[in-house]
């Protein structure tokens, strides 16, 4: 049964709707569907690239591949720091989902107190935190058995440092960033870093990877460095150092050896010491590179170099007889004194008994101009061109400041200062028959060439006092090994406090080079503050002096040149200033 619509009944219906609102509507209609396509057009096509950037913004990440930090190695190749995997727990706070067990868990997997873990994790505004940098990698793979929500690890390296203590000077450290702080490891820092690579990819709002995005770029590799530094020889100055440093109670000390050919610094160590992988707790006292950041007045370890100066202006001979009687000198209101009252001396007994009257009167034949040209060439009062951060200048003064006093004051070691690595170096003026070769932290295989100072008559003169001066009757009858002929000078400076000098205070020094004739190494030695009751250069430094030079040439393969019986020196005999 069909109902009949009654038009006439309904007003509305009844109504004569204009024909014109219809296609109005209908053009409304289509001209929002065509707004909307034009819409989808940009951003589709035309704008898409500030759409693509924004969608980026929000999912796309640049995740960084950490390239492996090269290794350093000693001449010989053994390792002294290299990378080794070591995972670093992250976590997003608002999203960790753990139960109380779990926590307490990954606190102790942490080392950790829970209430710092608890803390890290409490503040959910936070969409990264670290919890632990580079844990070693079974600790790794007990937290990600826990699975616990929100809780990731991230790949990178951490330094090991095989050598601990014994090198760390040399060597140095990274901090967390895998980044050089110290050493070799912040002086060839971006050698050993190599470079990052990247991969491109989009993460959901849990930080997890979904889809990659492009190629992945590699990391480039660092490069390996190859130190001049033997292992060996370190490992023996360092012991020899820290047994003299324990026995003398005093407050540091530092060695330096060099191969007086190449230049290459076989062993460069301090004490105390730290050990690099291990830093907590660490002072400035352990930090310290001393050999190459902290200067002093030398001493008498100056005086050969006064000797070889002025043997070559022509103004001495090594027989030429300076008179130091009575053993003091005035000049200038000061008095200067000899431990001794030992009369007329040859130029090699003034080496030999450290005389600084004769070193003096020596100083005072040549003009201050000249004096200060020869230190310069020997490289004091400039810095030490070797790769390693923190070498220091010293201190020389311009030459026309100088008093007499102080001319002569520098003629047996006070008045300039230097470091110990200066003070070897400038040595090798007279192992290298008269030229200061230019030193390197880097493998050498080839003869170094240096600056002509000295000619090479006069540098093997020196030498032979310098052997006077470490035998019996000299003053570092203790720096004597078993078969090698050695020679060097000791020397004992007073410690600068204020504006003055501190009367119990000394630093004590040993430098020489063995074999005396054909020198291979120059070892220089400095204990600073002996004060079990012996504080002479010649009692303190001169034994460590021996120590070294004896082991090191021997693994060097250097044969012996002399072949004597032993001799027994006591302590009484090695004096000096």
């Amino acid at each position: 049964m069909s109902r009949s619509v009654l038009y006439s009944a309904s007003p509305l219906l009844a109504s004569k709707t204009p024909v014109w609102r219809s296609k109005f509507i209908v053009a409304g209609i289509a001209l929002a569907f065509g707004g909307l396509a034009c819409r989808a057009a940009y951003i589709q096509v035309f704008g898409n690239d500030f759409f693509q950037r924004q969608g980026e913004v929000r999912f796309a990440r640049t995740l960084e591949l950490p390239a492996y930090r090269g290794r350093i190695l000693d001449r010989n190749g053994l390792i002294l720091a290299s990378s080794v995997p070591a995972p670093s727990i992250w976590a997003i706070p608002e999203d960790v989902e753990a139960s109380p067990r779990q926590r307490a868990e990954l606190a102790r997997l942490l080392v950790m107190p829970l209430a710092e873990l608890t803390k890290k994790l409490s503040n959910e505004d936070k969409n990264f935190v670290w919890l632990k940098r580079q844990v070693d990698a079974p600790v790794a793979k007990q937290i990600a058995a826990l699975g616990i929500k929100g809780v990731y690890e991230r790949k990178e390296y951490k330094r090991q440092y095989p050598e601990g203590e014994t090198a760390a000077h040399v060597v140095g450290f990274t901090n967390v960033e895998d980044r050089g702080q110290e050493g070799i490891e912040l002086a060839f820092n971006k050698e050993l870093a190599g470079k990052p690579g990247s991969r491109r990819v989009i993460k959901d709002r849990l930080g997890r990877v979904v889809e990659d995005m492009g190629e992945q770029v590699p990391p480039v590799e660092g490069q390996d460095i190859q130190l001049s530094l033997d292992s060996k020889v370190q490992f023996v100055a360092y012991q020899k150092l820290r047994d003299a440093v324990t026995q003398h109670k005093a407050k540091a000390g530092s060695v330096v050896v060099l191969d007086t050919i190449t230049g290459e610094v076989l062993a460069l160590a301090n004490y105390p010491s730290y050990v690099p992988d291990r830093r907590q707790n660490l002072t400035g006292e352990q930090l310290r590179n001393r050999a190459i950041t902290d200067t002093f007045e030398p001493g008498s370890t100056m005086k050969p170099i006064t000797v070889g100066m002025a043997l070559e202006a022509g103004r001495i001979t090594p027989r030429t007889v300076i008179e130091t009687g009575p053993g003091r000198f005035n000049i200038g209101g000061f008095t200067i004194s000899d431990t001794h009252d030992y009369g007329r001396l040859t130029v090699e007994g003034v080496i030999q008994k450290s005389s600084n009257v004769g070193a003096l009167k020596i100083a005072q034949k040549m003009t201050p101009h000249e004096m200060w040209d020869t230190y310069t060439a020997l490289g004091y009062g400039q810095k030490p061109q070797i790769q390693f951060p923190g070498a220091v200048t010293g201190r020389l003064r311009p030459w026309k400041s100088w008093k007499p006093v102080e001319q002569a004051t520098m003629s047996y070691g006070y008045g300039l200062s230097a470091s110990l690595f200066q003070m070897a170096h400038s040595y090798t003026s007279f192992a290298h028959d008269g030229q200061v070769i230019p030193a390197t932290m880097l493998k050498s295989s080839e003869p170094a060439t240096g600056v002509k100072v000295f000619s090479a008559d006069n540098a093997r003169a020196v030498r032979q006092m310098l052997q006077m001066a470490a035998a019996p009757g000299g003053t570092g009858p203790l720096a004597q090994t078993i078969g090698y002929s050695v020679g060097g000078k000791s020397g004992t400076a007073h410690k600068q406090v204020g504006k003055g000098y501190a009367s119990n205070k000394y630093r004590s020094w040993f430098t020489g080079m063995a074999p005396i004739e054909s020198p291979r190494i120059i070892v220089a030695v400095m204990i600073d503050e002996p004060s079990a009751g012996q504080y002479y250069g010649g009692q303190v430094a001169a034994p460590v002096f021996s120590g070294v030079v004896q082991q090191t040439l021997r693994m060097m393969g250097v044969q012996p040149d002399i072949s004597v019986t032993p001799q027994i020196v006591t302590q009484s005999v090695a004096e000096s200033f």
